[in-house]
Order: structure tokens, then C-alpha cells, then sequence
């Protein structure tokens, strides 16, 4: 399926854009006749080609720009000077800000007449940690988190004062849409301990989670400036992985959410 690139300047509503809009990146599947079918470096190279991929599966992709309180919409570069930059940005900002645009962005995409209202979320790296708190947002269905960065430590935004496992703890995700979390075994930017403490609060909070780790290192999915961690297999595997959640949550219409509290069967 073939896709188109366009973007839109957002006005962001609160203090926190010091005057600047926010440019969110729109990525749409093209259907002929049918014109209406339903990371601390911004929006590089590796996200958008990220992002082409899941709308040639037919979705409507939005790819805002983290960072427009500090600087345009252009990507960072894959430098030490970029990744310096990034890094300092990260800790700059507001987590209320992070949710702000994340909230800007849903609003975008529920707009468009080519959305048909479901709303899902990914991203690697920073990316991962914003689509995990996305999914705090009821309009979210399901959350696809790679190699997501700071929540075990709560190190995000200004201040390090990040929430994400408090709100888990409270039951903010309990009964919402799906979670995907994915990381590699031997990322060192997330810890076994880490992992550990992510899986057990989601568990524990009865959060409905796939939790996946793979022999595979921190940004394997970045297929340029990976520092040598990309894999190409694994990737592909990981993106079915993805496709699979997405199509089932917001691809098709299954109608409202029903708990099913019974425990399992243990057949043989």
C-alpha cells in the first residue's frame, strides 16, 4: 500500500510551548478511489521509515516533534553533540508536557476524516516511554513499548519526577486497553532489575500486558546510527509481533470491553 507525508503546526494550549507550536507528521496509507479508508532525536530517518511501514498496513500514523520547546522540528542529529542535546532536553521538560502533546497528537488523528476514532500507540527508546504513558488516555487502545528508557528509575522530565509506575500502582491502567512491552536482554539502558520491576508492578496492578525480551541489545530496531545493535530479523519479527496486537485492538470493531475474571483452565 502506498503512503503519503504531510504535517501540521499545533498551537500547544499551555505555558509549557514557550510560544512554539508543535509540528505532528502525518503518514497515511494511499488507497486509489478510496481517499477517506480508514526517541530523543525526534522524528529522524529510522522512526519515519518506522512509521511508513505501519501505515502501509493501512493505519494512519501521527509522529510529533518532542522536543519544539527547544528547537524546530528537524531531526537531531545521530552525533555526540545531538545525542548531548537530546539527552539534556529530555530532562528539561515537563512530563505534563509529554502528555500534553501526546493528548495534542490524539486529537489530530480523531480529527482527520480518514481516522476512524481507534487510537493505538508505539515508539522506541523515549518514544517507548511516551507510548506507555499514552496509554493513560482512554482513547488509547493499545500500547506497543520498545526498549522503553527511565521508567524503572522514574528519571523522566524536569526534575525527575516521572509517574508512570506510581499511576500503574494506582490502578490508572487497570481494565484500559492492551500493553506490549519489548526489550532486549542485554540492553544495559534497562537493566534485568529494571525489567523486572516494570513487569512485576504491571502484573501485580492486573494490567493486561505481553511482556517480551529478546536476545538483542538497546535500539536494535534503528536501522541507521544503531551503534551496531540493529537486527533486521528481528525486527521483522518483532514489527509481526506489533501488527498483530494493533489489528486485533483498533484495526477491527469488537465491540466494549467485557472482563473475563474466570482463571484459566489448566488442560493437558
Amino acid at each position: 500500500m502506498l503512503i503519503s507525508k504531510t504535517y501540521h503546526d499545533i498551537t500547544v494550549p499551555s505555558k509549557q510551548g514557550s510560544g512554539r507550536p508543535i509540528r505532528i507528521f502525518i503518514i497515511s496509507p494511499v488507497v486509489q478511489n478510496y481517499p477517506h479508508a480508514n526517541e530523543i532525536y525526534q522524528v529522524t530517518g529510522p522512526v519515519e521509515r518506522f512509521a511508513g511501514q505501519i501505515a502501509s498496513q493501512g493505519y494512519v500514523v501521527a509522529c510529533p516533534s518532542s522536543f519544539h520547546e527547544f528547537e524546530g522540528p528537524e531531526a537531531i542529529p545521530y552525533d555526540v553533540e545531538g545525542t548531548d542535546r537530546g539527552n539534556q532536553y529530555k530532562i528539561e521538560k515537563e512530563v505534563s508536557a509529554y502528555d500534553e502533546d501526546a493528548t495534542l497528537s490524539v486529537d489530530l488523528l480523531m480529527s482527520l476524516p480518514n481516522c476512524n476514532g481507534r487510537i493505538a500507540a508505539t515508539g522506541m527508546c523515549l518514544g517507548g516511554h511516551l507510548a506507555f504513558r499514552a496509554a493513560f488516555d482512554s482513547r488509547v487502545l493499545s500500547s506497543v513499548c520498545f526498549f522503553a528508557t527511565d521508567i524503572h528509575g522514574a528519571t523522566l522530565g524536569k526534575g525527575k519526577n516521572d509517574d508512570s509506575l506510581k499511576r500503574v500502582n494506582a490502578g490508572d491502567l487497570t481494565g484500559k486497553g492492551e500493553l506490549m512491552m519489548i526489550f532486549g536482554k542485554q540492553d544495559t539502558h534497562v537493566p534485568r532489575a529494571g525489567r523486572d520491576l516494570i513487569r512485576k508492578t504491571l502484573e501485580d496492578a492486573n494490567v493486561t500486558v505481553s511482556f517480551l525480551e529478546v536476545q538483542a541489545q538497546h535500539a536494535f530496531i534503528r536501522d541507521e546510527s544503531s551503534k551496531g545493535r540493529w537486527d533486521a530479523a528481528l525486527t521483522r519479527s518483532l514489527f509481526s509481533f506489533m501488527m498483530e496486537v494493533f489489528e486485533r485492538t483498533v484495526g477491527r470493531d469488537l465491540g466494549p470491553r467485557v472482563e473475563d475474571t474466570k482463571p484459566p483452565q489448566h488442560v493437558c
